[in-house]
This record gives C-alpha cells, structure tokens and sequence, in this order.
C-alpha cells in the first residue's frame, strides 16, 4: 500500500535543498558581517571580507575553466587563503584537494595524477617541493602562489600567477554554485599509503554539513567560539572545523607554525576557547620553557586524537587551565566521528579511574548513525565484556563515498554494509568504545595476540617514558615478540633493564618486550607515529641480534 504522507507531497525548491557546509559562511556573512572570522598575525578579516574574497575565488576559478567534478588542490599552511580554498573551490562546484605539506615529491605527484588535478594553490614555502612533483607527475595543472605575509623565506618566481592578482579578476558577489545533489563530492583526501599507494577518500557536502555541526555539538562551542590551527587543515580537511567555525560565527585564530611561545600567546591574547591536536602538541606546551608560558583566566577545550595521553600529561594539562576530551576517527570519517563524552560522576573517582576511563574513544558522535564492534568473520557484535576483541566498524551519512577510482577497496572497506576501518577494540558494558590495536599492529607471540596499545599504556605509565611505541620484532622462536621504542621525558634517564623491571611488574611475561630502543621517535605531520618505520627498525634490530 502506498503512503498516504507521500501521495501529492513532492520535493519542490521551496521545501527542499541540498545540505552544504557553504551556506555557513553566507548566514555568517549575512547575519555578523562585521564580526571578525579570521586573525593571523596582524591580519583581522571579517565575515563580510572572508565571504567575498571565497567568492572571488570561486568566480576567478569558474573564468579559468574549472567546473563541476574538477579537482583544484592546495598546498598550503594553516592560512587565510586554506580556509577560503575551503569554501571557494566548492562554490564553483570543484573538489578540494588538500595536500599534507610533510609528503615527499613523488607521493604529491602520485597523487595529484591520480586526483587528476587541473590546478593547484600553493604557499611560497612549498613551491619547490611542488615543481619537484610537478616534474614526476603526468598532468600539468595551471600553478597558483599564495605569498603569506607570515613566511619570512625567499620569494619563488615560478608560479604563473600571484594568489591575490587571481582574486583581484574575481566577482566578490559572484553567484556560487549549490551542490546539484547534496552527495555531490566536496573533498578528496589522501589517506597516507604506508601499506601501499595513498586511497582517495571522497567526502560528499551532505557528510560535511553534518559532522561541521556535530563537532560544535559535540565541543559545546558556543556562538562566538575563538578557535586556534594547531591541527593542520589539510588533515581530513581540519577535522570539518573550517566549516564548523561558520555555523557558530566563530574566530579562526590561524597558526602557520605549531610553536610553543607562538600557542601561548594565542591563548592569552586572543582568549582562544578551542583547539585540537595531537598528544605531541600537548607536550609541546607542556614542557615549554616557564618563560614561554602564559597564565591563561579561562579554561581551554584541548580536543585530541591519536593514542591516548599519558595519566601524568592530562594531570598536567589540567592544571594549566585546558579541558582534554579524546576523540576518534578516520580520514573516512571527516576526521572525528567517536567522542569521549564525559559523565560529571566520573570527575569524582580516584584520578587514575578517571585516566582508564579518559583513555577510551568511546561513543558516537550525533550525526554518525551506528558505532560498534564486530567480528569481521560473522559480522555479530562482540561480547559487550570490555576483553573480546573486534572490529571497529561505522555507519552513517558521515562516512565517506568510498575510494576515489578505486572500487576494489571501496567494495571492500563496506562488506557486510558497515565501513571496516581495521581498527581493533573492545565494547565496553556501558557502550563505550576502546582500541587496542589496528588489524596489522597486533603481536602474535607463540600463538598469543599482544595488544601493542597495552604495553605501551604500560610504559607510559613509567614516569621517565615520554613517548612510547610498541611493535612486533621477528623472533625464529616465537614468530614475533614485542619491541619498544622509548623517548625519555626530559630530565629523566632508564635502561632496558629498568624497563623489562617495570613491565613484569605490570603485564603478563609473554607481552614484555625483549627488546628496548631508546630514541627520537618518528612521526607524520599530524603527529601519528610512524609504526612502520619502526616495524623496518625492528626488523634490523632482530637481524643483527641473530648474526
């Protein structure tokens, strides 16, 4: 039988529109004109200002020859001008390609080929890393230099055209461009290719819309909210924050160095309300020299991502004024989709209570639909025990397309209609989420699964570990065995002795490393630690041991 609600009753352009992001910027430009919406140095912009310089892009672009399902990349820092590709390049009904600035050559040539891309934004900082691309790659798209007056380096004359002169030849009320559907692709973002090339992952404006108001709900960002780049914006497209800061009609405090005197003073002079980043921006501020530091007269959202923080940093972080929440996510997920959402209970237990619950990703974010854990064969819920092991697995409209032309692992990563994100980890009884590994990171020792996540809280647990990393060394004896990867906070000295001391007392015999290394410990732009760099260490390590 049909439904009566339906019968009649049609999608017209008065009840129904495409959900974008970019209609943030345009309530933001329309409702506060004169509030400011961008600082960066000495630079104050507006949201009037902000919103006709994105338009102006959007309309240069269009007389360039860019049209819909067209791919105009950025190579850029955390800039005015990366936050304007951000709405700009969609309003033309192109793609954004953000390019991570820590690649190599012949990683941004790949994947400016694949992303088949027709033009490309880039800061003068990174012009030769990107004629050196532009030599390995096969298209040639048309060069554009963003000359910020915040780099103090030499000038590169190889570009054809200066950013601003492009802008100059744009119509600052120029009639952008609705997404025809709201599935429409906004972005494409590369994932980082350790196990083979970089995936394409294909964000669509509906997804964008949608986490871009989850993160405010999810931070409890009020109107106004004053926010500072420390996480780069080319990492899943800044986490959807560049879109988030219109809805709230927030202050985008640009950072083109992550800098501890430089974050400091951004705190304090310009109230900064919210950040995200990385533990290793944490410990940056943290163990900034006392002359860098500033008092701070109102508490800071610290948001973080990445492995949990050690029990003593978040003490730390405490106590100089910043609220640490853990998120979790994927460059599938639009960055962040799993939040730590903390009960106020909790802020009562013994404070290393308060640490193991702190360290769980925990729950959905309001605009993902499903969260949970499954057996990857069965594709059944796990027991909710906190112990057996499974597969994190997502679904909802803040999941990805799929693979940009590439189908195989497209079909792959949504078997069983969940997205597999090859993430390991428990369910808790009451709901919560907690990883104990990615899929390749697990030791299998004699037959026996060794979390690498469990000994490395182990030995963070050790006041003397700053940063610990935990991989499987090859053993003829038993396959692989564990291997730990040490940096000593500072002031502070430990031996490998001393460590295998401190994991007896602390983990079952068989997931002690045999193995500890201490060094500076490798790790992406973003501040993930490279575990395959370290996998290829071990390897070494194990080679030499044998010989």
């Amino acid at each position: 039988m049909q439904n009566p609600y339906n019968t009649d009753l049609d999608r017209n352009p008065a009840n129904y529109q495409p959900l974008t992001p970019l209609t943030f910027l345009e309530r933001a430009a329309s409702v506060f004109p004169n509030h400011t919406a961008i600082i960066h140095g000495a630079l104050r912009r507006n949201y009037a200002d902000f919103y006709a310089r994105s338009r102006q892009l959007a309309s240069a672009l269009t007389q360039m020859g860019i049209r819909r399902g067209d791919t105009v990349s950025a190579l850029l820092a955390n800039t005015p001008a990366m936050l304007e590709c951000h709405y700009g390049v969609p309003m033309c009904g192109a793609v954004l390609h953000s390019i991570n600035t820590r690649l190599d050559a012949a990683i941004i040539a790949f994947q400016l080929d694949h992303a088949m891309s027709r033009f490309v934004i880039a800061d003068r900082e990174f012009m030769p890393l990107l004629q050196q691309a532009l030599v390995l790659a096969t298209v040639k798209p048309i060069v554009i230099q963003y000359d910020d007056a915040e780099f103090d380096g030499p000038r590169s004359e190889v570009a054809a055209k200066d950013y601003e002169a492009l802008l100059a030849e744009g119509d600052p009320n120029f009639a952008w461009l609705m997404p025809d559907d709201e599935w429409d692709a906004i972005s494409i973002n590369y994932t980082s290719g350790t196990t083979g090339d970089p995936k394409g992952v294909v964000s669509h404006h509906r997804g964008a819309y949608l986490l871009a108001q989850g993160n405010a709900l999810t931070a409890s960002m009020p109107k106004h909210a004053v926010y500072l780049w420390t996480l780069p914006m080319f990492h899943c497209n800044g986490w959807s924050f560049p879109w988030t800061l219109s809805a709230i009609i927030g202050t985008h405090v640009c950072l083109r160095q992550v800098r501890a005197e430089a974050i400091w003073n951004a705190l304090a002079d310009e109230r900064v309300t919210h950040l995200c980043g990385a533990p290793i921006v944490m410990s940056l501020m943290i163990s900034a020299p006392e002359a860098a530091k500033r008092a701070l007269d109102h508490t800071v959202q610290f948001f973080t991502a990445a492995a949990p923080p050690p029990e003593k940093l978040l003490a730390d972080m405490k106590i100089a004024g910043f609220d640490v929440t853990h998120l979790y996510g994927l460059t599938e997920t639009y960055g962040p989709a799993v939040v730590n959402d903390w009960h106020e209970s909790w802020s009562h237990l013994p404070t290393a209570r308060q640490a193991a619950l702190k360290s769980r990703q925990g729950v959905r974010y309001l605009p993902l639909e499903q969260l949970d854990v499954l057996d990857p064969e069965t594709m059944q819920p796990v027991p909710r025990d906190g112990q057996t092991m499974g597969e994190v697995m997502f679904r909802g409209n803040v999941v990805m397309k799929g693979y940009f032309r590439n189908p195989n692992a497209t079909k792959a990563s949504f078997a069983g209609g969940w997205f597999h994100s090859g993430d390991l980890g428990v369910m808790h009884p009451d709901g919560y989420i907690q990883l104990k590994d990615r899929s390749k990171d697990v030791i299998i020792s004699g037959g026996e699964n060794i979390s690498s996540i469990e000994v490395e809280e182990a030995l963070y647990r050790h006041p003397a570990v700053a940063v610990a990393a935990v991989v499987a060394m090859p053993s003829e004896k038993w396959g692989e065995t564990p291997c730990a990867f040490i940096e000593l906070a500072p002031g502070h000295n430990a031996d490998a002795a001393a460590m295998k001391n401190w994991c007896r007392k602390e983990l079952a015999a068989y997931k002690v490393p045999r193995c500890f290394v201490f060094t500076a410990i490798p790790r992406t732009s973003t501040g993930k630690i490279q575990k395959f760099v370290l996998r290829e260490q071990a390897k070494t390590i194990s080679t030499e041991s044998m010989s």
